[in-house]
């Protein structure tokens, strides 16, 4: 126990000297500047935390906000071709349709019709057609010679008095066809007369080669035009 007590004490000496020598290297003159820069440091702590929590208690500026993004430019098609739109309904335009071949139909019935039962030209006769074969030979009785000119001529009026009469005047001769024409009454007494002067006129230019010129052309063109115009049947 005696023992126990003095370790006590000697105990709480060694702390106390302890204690003296740490406030002595406290006091000492290199020990009290770092005292006094740790009291300067706290003693500026109170007003720098401060100071901190002022600056995190301010709001942060929001950030300017971004400008919208431009759009792109719309794309530029090409005009598109016309849309055509039949405004009529489907059995109007069937029904028109055939309203319209109807009616087409019946204007080619009547046109045929008329047609039909329009009366044909009549074929021109015989007379006509010597008369325009004549005219026809009027300018060549200048050009042509007489020799070929009273064939020509010639040849006209047998085919006419063929065809209007019925005689064969084209294959007989001269002779036999005044012969034939003598013995038909469907010829006047002025008509044979006419018609022998223009024969033998004829045969004189083609067989005797008798001298002709143009004016004996245009005397057998003017017999000939005589006779045929005559009007006989």
């Amino acid at each position: 126990m005696i023992r126990w007590t003095i370790l006590t004490r000697n105990t709480r000496k060694k702390r106390k000297a302890a204690k003296r020598g740490r406030g002595n290297r406290l006091l000492a003159p290199q020990n009290l500047s770092r005292l006094f820069a740790a009291s300067a440091c706290f003693a500026f702590l109170p007003s720098a935390s401060a100071s901190i929590l002022a600056v995190l208690a301010t709001p942060a500026p929001s950030a300017a906000p971004a400008p919208p993004a431009t759009p792109p430019p719309p794309e530029i098609k090409d005009i598109a071709p016309p849309l055509d739109v039949w405004p009529y309904p489907l059995w109007m335009t069937l029904a028109a349709a055939a309203l319209a071949l109807l009616i087409l139909g019946l204007l080619v019935w009547l046109i045929v019709r008329w047609v039909k039962r329009r009366p044909a030209t009549p074929p021109p006769t015989p007379r006509e057609v010597a008369i325009a074969a004549l005219e026809k030979l009027r300018p060549e009785v200048a050009v042509q010679e007489p020799y070929t000119f009273s064939f020509a001529v010639s040849d006209v009026l047998r085919t006419y008095i063929g065809a209007q009469f019925g005689l064969h005047a084209r294959e007989q001769t001269s002779v036999e066809f005044l012969s034939e024409i003598s013995r038909t009454g469907r010829f006047s007494d002025a008509d044979r007369s006419l018609i022998a002067q223009f024969l033998v006129h004829c045969d004189m230019i083609k067989f005797a080669r008798i001298h002709a010129t143009s004016a004996d052309s245009a005397k057998l063109l003017e017999s000939a035009l005589v006779f045929v115009r005559g009007g006989h049947a």
